[in-house]
């Protein structure tokens, strides 16, 4: 039988309230305010606290604060990757961002959604709703502009630039300049 973290993982519906995901949910949120609290200048304390935080990292990982996760474990970014502040990241699938990505301000990243039929998303017996997940995949040497939203199950491809306030709600492909709500390719961008 499956945990629910196994569930939640496999996109399948799960139990919010289950207490291993619950107990990580709270060890997040005191790392990331722990995270969010420490002076940009003592490096050693970032470094250690995203070690806890986040799933994995590569070198030159720059993340400003602050910064918002629901688990922080199921995040993994590249080398020479920066992530501007304000960003919020509801990693209840994988978020994977590539090498030499850059995430500008306040750009939210969600791999949690719910049905869209009242009945089916609501619980009797939880305060939380019914919830399934989709991984959102990030390329390299992609920008994704301040203020965008790039929902579930999206995948970003390798060059591509995503513009300013857009809102992702499909894969994009490699090589293109993408803008809008919802997010539609403008161009593609040539070497």
């Amino acid at each position: 039988m499956k945990t629910e973290k196994e569930k939640m993982l496999a996109g399948e519906v799960y139990d919010c309230a289950d207490n291993e995901l619950l107990t990580r949910w709270h060890k997040a949120k005191q790392l990331q305010q722990e995270y969010n609290n420490t002076l940009t200048t003592d490096a050693g304390k970032i470094s250690d606290l995203l070690d806890e935080l986040i799933g994995s990292r590569g070198d030159n990982v720059w993340i400003s604060a602050p910064f918002f996760v629901d688990y922080g474990e199921n995040i993994y970014i590249g080398k020479n990757v920066e992530i501007n502040m304000n960003c919020v990241f509801l990693d209840c699938n994988k978020i994977v961002i590539g090498d030499n990505s850059g995430i500008g301000p306040g750009v939210h990243i969600y791999t949690v959604f719910h049905s869209t039929k009242a009945l089916e998303r609501t619980s009797e017996n939880s305060t939380f709703w019914k919830s399934q997940t989709a991984p959102v995949i990030i390329g390299n040497n992609v920008w994704i502009g301040g203020g965008c939203i790039i929902l579930p199950g999206v995948t970003i491809g390798d060059n591509t630039t995503i513009g300013a306030g857009s809102v992702v709600t499909k894969s994009i492909p490699a090589n293109v300049l993408a803008v809008g709500n919802p997010c539609r390719i403008l161009k593609q961008i040539e070497d």
